[in-house]
């Protein structure tokens, strides 16, 4: 493992003193074990980088997927061969070491946690529901976004009541991939807004820890980072951050807390999502060698949707290759509606497969995905960020008409599942303070046009937790949905409407619930990309509710592509097959084991005359 890069032998560069004259890029190619490939969080869209090094550069901290097929948080030293799982680091992702280099933070199960860079017990210091990304400041707190939708807060790093130290203005969402500053004075972040195609949108701002001074250093760009110049030099260096999947530098001095220069393009390559942020690491102690870690985010044009049955055997049901998401089976499962992501927004596509035609039917800016279908297969029911209308829109599935707006919303409700009579729409919301519940509302159909026509929204269950992804069952009597209170994503049931029990049906993690149209099974996704099959009994009787859930196996040997929040498979109506969204498995594995490291990284940006003038 990581074989490649101990026959350089880089212990040296960590000892060498340093010259005064710039010192050459080196730039190693590093590939992991087929059997250890990256792993990155996508089941709940949580996530954060998946790479971390020591501030001396010396260590690196992964998150890796093992041949069990569990994610683990793994270490290993530059000047050494072996990398070495941590125990009690399952389901671990966007690792961060301390100033000393001698603890590593992390996120797991709902929780912030604490382990020693030399094993031990892990430790828990506080509820994360659903972390992106922590930064260990000097002073021992560290900085963290603990929730999708919400500020950062400070936490100690011996554990405690998490307190905010930002607040979101007016029209932003979220902050997230906070880096605190030398001397924790500030700290750097990414601020999105609300309505946007992307993180390609938010913004790059700092807000002073000692006075709450806040304000924006650089607009369309994520997953912001500061290195601090190799010489040591008055206290400068560069800003580093993100826009697509290429990295900009621009002078920046910390004391100042302000860009001393223009940004320019450094590196085109760099791998990034919108759940983990920017696919790098770097060694921020400046006396050592500059170290930039990144994973490649080129060679992938996208990936089809095909056909998976229980045995594993695949065949394409659409073949062309794109950004596809949300794939949906048609009530007569003889159309399938799906979105395509262009990376300058997503559009709602319906394929006919007896005829194998594609057809678009929305043109609305920003994203518009999580068709659902209604009973009768005559409308589909969508979400839009679009900037100047966000909301829930309908369109006719033939393609008459244009979309129309249904809801307001900002963010927007996220559709799953109509009931089997077509009345009710169930969807979940997201918050405020980040928690997402599930409601549903009242549907009426115009009996002249047929158009659709939302009563006013009704609350099903709220907690402080997540609960999403809300489907009826086929007779309308239960409600299936995914929730992180236990800590871990979980698939449960709960009677509709009323008040009922509560029956767990996933074990070790389910997320993305679906229903069998003959009412015998309930399909769920895991953590590890597989789909679930439970077989179940449910009764209705005057003394109350039941609903016994059978042991979970596995439908299909056949893994699922990760695609963050969207849902990548459906049930066909016959309950045969499986619509899949499946990867460019060439270019996934290339990326997915594929490590760069640049050693001199900061000589590099100042041989690049990014040093403000």
């Amino acid at each position: 493992m990581l074989a490649t890069l101990a026959a350089v032998g880089l212990a040296g560069w960590y000892r060498a003193t340093r010259p005064a004259e710039l010192k050459p890029l080196m730039r190693l190619n590093v590939d992991l074990e087929d059997s250890t490939p990256l792993a990155r969080v996508i089941i709940g869209a949580t996530g954060g980088n998946m790479l971390a090094l020591s501030p001396d550069g010396a260590r690196l901290a992964l998150t890796l997927r093992g041949a069990d097929g569990k994610m683990r948080l793994y270490t290993r030293l530059l000047n050494q061969s072996q990398v070495t799982p941590m125990a009690g680091t399952e389901n671990a992702y966007a690792p961060f070491f301390s100033p000393a280099g001698d603890w590593i933070g992390f996120f797991a199960e709902g929780k912030l946690k604490k382990i020693a860079v030399e094993g031990g017990a892990a430790v828990t210091l506080c509820d994360a529901p659903r972390g992106y990304g922590g930064s260990w400041g000097e002073d021992g707190n560290i900085i963290a976004a603990l929730n999708q939708r919400g500020v950062l807060s400070r936490v100690p790093s011996a554990g405690g009541p998490p307190v905010p130290v930002t607040k979101l203005n007016s029209g932003e969402a979220t902050h997230r991939w906070p880096q605190v500053l030398p001397g924790s004075r500030a700290v750097l972040f990414t601020a999105a807004p609300e309505i946007s195609v992307s993180y390609d949108d938010a913004n790059i701002d700092v807000i002073s820890l000692k006075t709450g001074e806040r304000k924006t250093i650089e607009r369309g760009g994520f997953s912001a980072r500061y290195l601090a110049d190799a010489t040591g030099s008055n206290g400068t260096g560069h800003l580093i951050y993100l826009h697509d999947t290429t990295l900009f530098a621009v002078p920046f001095d910390p004391g100042r807390l302000a860009s001393t220069g223009a940004p320019a393009p450094i590196l085109d390559d760099v791998s990034s999502t919108a759940a983990a942020g920017g696919d790098f690491a770097f060694a921020v102690a400046p006396s050592g060698p500059g170290t930039f870690v990144y994973l490649s985010g080129k060679g992938s044009q996208g990936w089809s949707i095909s056909w998976v049955d229980r045995s594993g055997k695949t065949q394409p049901l659409h073949a062309p290759l794109s950004q596809y998401y949300t794939p949906r089976f048609s009530p007569d499962g003889k159309r399938l509606a799906f979105s395509i992501d262009t990376g300058k927004g997503a559009d709602i596509w319906v394929k006919d497969l007896d005829r194998d035609t594609p057809s678009r039917l929305s043109f609305l800016p920003g994203q518009n995905d999580w068709p659902v279908w209604t009973p009768d297969g005559k409308n589909i029911v969508f979400q839009s960020t679009n900037p100047a209308a966000p909301g829930l829109y309908g369109v006719r599935s033939d393609g008459s008409g244009e979309a129309k707006r249904l809801t307001e919303g900002k963010p927007p409700e996220s559709p799953y599942s109509f009931s089997p009579d077509g009345k009710r729409l169930a969807f979940s919301h997201t918050g405020n303070g980040g928690s997402q519940d599930i409601f549903t509302m009242p549907v009426e159909v115009d009996s002249g046009q047929g158009a659709l026509r939302f009563g006013k929204a009704e609350l099903f269950l709220g907690t402080p937790f997540i609960e999403v992804f809300p489907a009826f069952s086929p007779d309308g009597r239960w409600l299936a949905y995914a929730s992180d209170e236990s800590g871990t994503r979980e698939v449960y049931v709960r009677p509709f409407p009323g008040a009922g029990g509560r029956w767990q049906v996933s074990t070790g993690g389910g997320n993305f619930p679906l229903w069998s149209r003959d009412g015998r099974e309930l399909f769920f996704q895991t953590l590890d990309q597989h789909v679930m099959a439970v077989g179940y009994t449910a009764n209705h009787t005057a003394g109350g509710d039941s609903f016994a859930a059978g042991k979970p196996r596995v439908w299909t040997e056949t893994r699922l592509r990760g695609t963050g929040n969207p849902s990548n498979y459906d049930v066909a109506p016959d309950g045969k097959r499986l619509a899949v969204i499946v990867a460019d498995n060439a270019n996934a594995e290339k990326l997915s084991t594929h490590l760069t490291f640049l050693l001199n990284f900061s000589d590099e940006l100042r041989r690049k005359a990014l040093v403000g003038k």
